[in-house]
C-alpha cells in the first residue's frame, strides 16, 4: 500500500501522507492541504477528522471494541476499581500496590474543600440543576489556587489529586443543598465510590452503612464512563486546552459539554421519556409502534443506537447484566423500571430494531441503575462528569505533553458579499 495519497484539483495533483496507527486506524495528513491547494476540507460535526493522535483510549464502533490504554472494557470493568482505572488513564500503566496506595493517599490528602467555595454554592437559587453548580465550582476552583494558571509541569499532579477528590464532594454538596440537608464530610477510611456515597446519603453527625451492592454498581458504572476517546466534552476539554487555560478551566468546560442531552444528558432523557409512558398508561407497545414511525409521530427513544457503535456498544453489555444484578439483589419495584424492561425486550428482539442496530445503549442501562439506587434524575449527569474525569485529565495532560498547537478550525463562508455601508438616515 502507498503511504501517500494523492488529490487532483484544478488540473493539478497534491500528494498528502499516509498515517496508520498501532491499530491499523488510517488517517491521511492534510495538515498542509490549504498551504498547497487554497482548500479546506468541510466535515460538519468532524465525523471523519482526526483532530490528533492519542495513545489513551481505542474505539473501534464496527467491531464493538474499547480499550483504554490497550486493556480491553470487559477486563477492567471485572477486575479493576475506579481509582485503579483512573491511575492508568492518566498516567498510561496499571498502578502497582505502592503506587496505588500512594495515587489514593495523595486524593484523600486533598479531600477537604475550602468555605469559600461552600459560600459560592449557596448563592444558587435551590432547584438550580446540580451540572451548573458542578462546573461553575471546578471554574472556581481557579481562583481558590491561583498557582494552577501557570502549572509546571510537577506541580500539575497537585491539581490532577484535587480535582478528582473534590469533584464528588462538590457533587454530594450540590445534592444536599437541594434537599436541604447539612453536608456531609469526606470520609477517608471509605474507598473512592463508598465515599461519594456516604457523602449523599448520609446525615451529619451520623455513620453511614454503604451497600456493597450499590458501591460496586457505582464502580462499574464509573469505569465505563471513564473514557471514550474524542467525544464531544472530551474534544472541548482539549480545544480549551489548547488556549493553554488551566486545568480547572478546562474541565469546567467539558462540564457543560457534557450537561447536553444528545451527550451526557442522555441518561436523564431516558427517565423522562420513561416517566412520560407511564403518565400515558404504561403502554409499551404503543410506544414501540410511535418510534418506528417516528417521520410521522415525530417519537424518539432515547437510549437506543450510538453514533460511533455500528454494533452493540460493549459498555452496554457489561452495564446490562450490572443492571440486572442490581435490579434483582436490591428487590427494586418500579413501574417505570418495569417499562424500561419492555422496551428493552423489544429493543432486543423487534426486527425494526435489530435490522437498525437501534440496541440499548449505555446510556439506557445507567439511567435504569441510578434511579434504582436512589440518584434524582438530575443528577445523572454529574455521575457521568466524575466517572469522565479521568478521562478529560489524560486528555488535558497528553495534549499539553505533545505541544498541540492552539485549536482553530476553518469554515466555508456563506454570508453576504461586500455591501457598501449606508448612513443610518438612508437606511
Amino acid at each position: 500500500m502507498s503511504n501517500t495519497a494523492e488529490l487532483s484539483v484544478d488540473g493539478k495533483t497534491y500528494q498528502f501522507p499516509i498515517v496508520e496507527g498501532s491499530e491499523q486506524e488510517k488517517a491521511i495528513d492534510i495538515s498542509n492541504l490549504r498551504d498547497q491547494t487554497g482548500y479546506v476540507t468541510l466535515d460538519k460535526g468532524y465525523k471523519n477528522t482526526g483532530a490528533t493522535q492519542s495513545a489513551i483510549t481505542f474505539l473501534d464502533g464496527e467491531q464493538g471494541i474499547l480499550r483504554y490504554r490497550g486493556y480491553s472494557i470487559e477486563d477492567l470493568a471485572a477486575k479493576a476499581n475506579f481509582l485503579g482505572v483512573a491511575y492508568l488513564l492518566i498516567y498510561g500503566e496499571l498502578p502497582n500496590q505502592q503506587q496505588y496506595q500512594e495515587f489514593e493517599k495523595s486524593i484523600q490528602s486533598h479531600s477537604q474543600v475550602k468555605e469559600g467555595m461552600q459560600t459560592i454554592l449557596n448563592g444558587f437559587p435551590q432547584d438550580t440543576h446540580p451540572m451548573i453548580e458542578l462546573s461553575s465550582l471546578v471554574n472556581a476552583l481557579s481562583a481558590f489556587y491561583p498557582d494552577s494558571y501557570n502549572e509546571k509541569a510537577g506541580d500539575t499532579e497537585e491539581h490532577v489529586a484535587r480535582l478528582l477528590a473534590q469533584l464528588p464532594t462538590i457533587a454530594a454538596w450540590s445534592y444536599k443543598k437541594a434537599k436541604g440537608q447539612a453536608t456531609v464530610q469526606p470520609n477517608n477510611n471509605l474507598d473512592y465510590c463508598s465515599n461519594f456515597l456516604s457523602m449523599m446519603f448520609g446525615q451529619a453527625g451520623e455513620e453511614y452503612k454503604v451497600d456493597p451492592v450499590v458501591a460496586e454498581a457505582l464502580n462499574t458504572l464509573l469505569i465505563l464512563h471513564a473514557d471514550h476517546e474524542q467525544n464531544c466534552s472530551t474534544s472541548t476539554v482539549r480545544l480549551v486546552g489548547s488556549s493553554q487555560a488551566n486545568l480547572y478551566a478546562s474541565i469546567s468546560a467539558g462540564i457543560n459539554a457534557l450537561w447536553g442531552p444528545l451527550h451526557g444528558g442522555a441518561n436523564q432523557e431516558v427517565i423522562e421519556m420513561l416517566e412520560d409512558i407511564k403518565a400515558d398508561g404504561g403502554d409499551v407497545a404503543k410506544y414501540v409502534d410511535m418510534a418506528k414511525n417516528a417521520k410521522q409521530t415525530g417519537f424518539r427513544l432515547f437510549g437506543f443506537g450510538h453514533r460511533v457503535y455500528k454494533n452493540f456498544d460493549p459498555r452496554a453489555k457489561i452495564i446490562k447484566k450490572a443492571a440486572d444484578d442490581v435490579l434483582s439483589k436490591l428487590g427494586v419495584n418500579d413501574p417505570v423500571l418495569e417499562i424500561a424492561k419492555g422496551l428493552e425486550e423489544a429493543a432486543l428482539n423487534d426486527d425494526y430494531f435489530v435490522s437498525r442496530k437501534l440496541y440499548p445503549n449505555v446510556d439506557f442501562y445507567s439511567g435504569i441503575i441510578y434511579r434504582a439506587l436512589g440518584i434524582p434524575t438530575n443528577m445523572f449527569t454529574v455521575l457521568f462528569a466524575i466517572g469522565r474525569l479521568p478521562g478529560w485529565i489524560a486528555q488535558w495532560k497528553e495534549m499539553r505533553a505533545t505541544k498541540e498547537p492552539i485549536g482553530r478550525p476553518r469554515q466555508i463562508y456563506v454570508g453576504s458579499t461586500l455591501r457598501d455601508f449606508k448612513a443610518l438616515a438612508d437606511r
